[in-house]
């Protein structure tokens, strides 16, 4: 009797260890990463008041939204450069943006030719990889349409979306006639639909790439990359209507502002914008939310198409840009200086099964982290020698510390070199302080912000005795980063 009951016992312990064994391994996990171009923190999930971006905040309400992320270098592609491949600025030897289209001589495989990219390393472990849009580096308006500085390793498919934005130049108003990409320049389109645009219609093809990978049950990582709010600043005119010109208020400067002291912290700043009145810089103002707002919308298709085709839970969405962005403040537009509203990010990353999942953490990150947290979350070994961290712990718990200061760089330029050639100015971010030296040498011309207590950065504290100590701890934080050059 006893023999009777053991034997089925038996089999069924044996019957299950062999399913176990046996079984299909665990599905790979998709990524879907969406790059802003030139987006700085003005959004609705970041605090940014009247902003309508409904489709990036309800995206942070489900992810963990990283409240201190920043770039290593505000230029396009010294930026993407190094979150692509993980490396920092100086070891990628992209310090500017190429002088020309396709001029390859400011690419990364110069200096590192061997190198093992983010979406290289998913496609060669069996994910499929592809672009839409601009993750390197894109001359906009000029190489919307063309592949431009890419690199061709990096993926399986790619798709250079060209729309209306791109062929409406006459319509276009800048402070440059006949200048777009690096000067003020907007235009409120009254005529074509979200999906007559450059991002629109990158929207649309990466809906239908989604819809091919669920088809073929493809693991994918695809990466879309939205050329708004760059210059031009044009968007349907629905969009602009959101913002009245009425209701836009002109940053306040401060003493060190309007006197730009000292010299090299606002050497980015241009003749044009200094010359605009402030009615155009309204307008300006206007024109750039519109543009975000446009992006937003299209974001919003991109993830519903996700959540649509059942992929949600199978995939981490990473939605970031490639650096800050000023709008008056400091007295300065765009980027390239190393002011906290140049060099903070958004950053938001939803991880399926992540435990901090709809929280925002105050843990410090820089985009060289994206990397290896995507490669950890997915199960891949990265590269020895990636100078990014993972930030898997943060997503389970917004307490977590994985690094306590935040490095940049940059070039000082000039008004009429807006291509920088060279890195000579440093900034370290941590949880209080904002330390900046511009020029190397024993008294380079250095900045300190109190962040905490003078978040608008009105009081450069760096000459203040009581606040040696902090200069020279910091200072010494960054001397590592000069020195890797």
């Amino acid at each position: 009797m006893l023999t009777k009951i053991i034997r089925p016992i038996i089999f069924l312990v044996v019957f299950a260890a062999s399913r176990l064994l046996f079984a299909a391994p665990a599905p790979k996990l998709n990524v879907l990463f969406l790059i802003a171009d030139d987006l700085n923190c003005d959004l609705g999930c970041y605090g940014a008041l009247g902003l309508k971006t409904p489709h990036i905040d309800a995206l942070a309400a489900r992810g963990v939204r990283f409240e201190r992320a920043y770039c290593q270098f505000p230029l396009c592609s010294p930026s993407r450069s190094s979150f692509l491949t993980g490396r920092s600025p100086n070891a990628t030897g992209v310090l500017t943006n190429p002088g020309a289209s396709g001029d390859f001589r400011t690419h990364f495989r110069n200096k590192i030719p061997n190198t093992l990219t983010l979406p290289q390393l998913f496609k060669q472990q069996g994910w499929f990889a592809a672009r839409v849009g601009k993750l390197y580096h894109y001359g906009v308006p000029a190489d919307i349409g063309t592949s431009s500085l890419d690199d061709f390793a990096s993926w399986d498919l790619v798709i250079n979306p060209r729309g209306r934005d791109r062929e409406e130049h006459a319509k276009i108003f800048s402070l440059k006639p006949g200048q777009f990409g690096a000067t003020l320049s907007w235009l409120a389109d009254d005529e074509g639909e979200d999906t007559d645009h450059s991002d629109g219609i990158g929207a649309t093809e990466a809906v239908r790439l989604l819809e091919r990978f669920k088809k073929n049950a493809q693991p994918f990582f695809l990466a879309v990359g939205f050329y708004r709010p760059h210059t031009p600043y044009v968007a349907p005119k629905k969009y602009f209507e959101l913002y009245p010109l009425a209701q836009i208020i002109l940053p306040k400067l401060s003493a060190d502002d309007l006197t730009r002291t000292p010299a090299a912290a606002y050497a980015t700043a241009l003749p044009e914008q200094d010359e605009a009145t402030d009615d155009q810089r309204r307008l300006a103002i206007q024109a750039y939310h519109a543009s975000t707002s446009f992006m937003d919308a299209q974001v919003g298709r991109v993830l519903a198409a996700l959540d649509h085709l059942g992929l949600t839970e199978q995939t981490v969405i990473v939605f970031t840009s490639d650096h800050g962005y000023h709008l008056g403040d400091h007295g300065l537009w765009q980027k390239r200086s190393l002011f906290e509203r140049s060099t903070r990010v958004p950053l938001i990353i939803a991880a399926p099964g992540a435990k901090a999942n709809g929280q925002s953490t105050r843990s410090i990150a820089e985009l060289l982290d994206v990397y290896p947290t995507l490669a950890g979350l997915a199960g891949l070994s990265v590269p020895p020698y990636l100078d990014g961290r993972s930030q898997q712990p943060v997503l389970n718990d917004i307490t977590a510390t994985v690094r306590t200061s935040a490095i940049s760089q940059s070039g000082q330029g000039t008004a009429k070199d807006i291509r920088v050639a060279a890195a000579d100015g440093y900034a370290i971010r941590t949880s209080r302080w904002r330390y900046i030296e511009w020029g190397a040498g024993a008294t380079p011309q250095a900045l300190l912000f109190d962040e905490e207590n003078d978040p608008a950065e009105t009081t450069n504290l760096a000459a203040d005795p009581a606040h040696a100590d902090t200069v020279a701890k910091l200072r010494a934080q960054l001397a590592p980063a000069r020195r890797q050059r």
